[in-house]
């Protein structure tokens, strides 16, 4: 979306000025930074709207970034990594990064995720308020309340809890909530649904909901399962 502001955090110069060039030309705004300790204070003060963060960086490296993070902001992340151990991306995920991606890649191919994770970010929906089992989700504010009590979710989690909500008791193939939750198809990028998966139920249950609403059915996905 034109003029939205991408904080691009990364150490290699010469990769940060080419991914800069390729994002202006998608009419984004870029604001590049080379220490994973400059982060915090630079969204505090500018709030983008999307943060491509690497994961080795000087000052502090980028699951630190992402976790510090998270405990303030929910501002969409996609991880950058040289490291291809299915754990690191996983890891990233669950602190809370909504995607990732691995080097080398096509600097192409991170204006379309970047246009991926903005677009479902900001999609309309059909319906902008669900109510179920005790949870409150309202799609205009990004907020989701248990029992009255508000909840921080990532975007990718909050559109995650939506889709089930809004069908319970279908069950989601890891391939349906891809193709819904993320917008595209991925290799590998099933996995990744499990940690979205995971973190959701550990803040609704830190929350005070007692009965886990999110059931996984064995061999075949997850369902939403409001309790009666």
């Amino acid at each position: 979306m034109a003029n939205r502001h991408i904080l691009v955090v990364e150490d290699e110069t010469k990769l940060a000025v080419l991914l800069k060039e390729y994002l202006e030309r998608a009419d984004y705004r870029v604001t590049c930074l080379e220490r994973g300790d400059q982060v915090i204070a630079v969204v505090k003060q500018h709030h983008p709207d999307l943060i491509l963060l690497d994961l080795m960086l000087p000052g502090m490296d980028g699951m630190e970034v992402c976790r510090e993070l998270r405990k303030f902001s929910t501002v969409p992340i996609i991880m950058v990594t040289a490291k291809v151990e299915e754990i690191d991306r996983l890891l990233g995920l669950e602190l809370g990064a909504d995607d990732y991606i691995c080097k080398p890649y096509s600097p192409r191919e991170v204006v379309a995720r970047v246009k991926a994770v903005l677009r479902r970010l900001h999609a309309q929906p059909s319906e902008k308020r669900i109510s179920s089992g005790g949870i409150d989700l309202d799609e205009d504010t990004h907020q989701v309340w248990i029992e009255g009590h508000e909840i921080k979710l990532t975007p990718s989690e909050f559109k995650l809890l939506k889709v089930m909500m809004a069908h319970p008791g279908r069950v989601f193939s890891r391939s349906d909530l891809v193709n819904l939750v993320q917008g595209y198809e991925f290799e590998g990028y099933e996995r990744t649904i499990d940690s979205h998966i995971k973190n959701l139920r550990k803040k609704i249950a830190a929350a005070g909901m007692e009965r886990d609403v999110i059931t996984a059915i064995y061999g075949e996905g997850y369902k939403f399962s409001p309790p009666e």
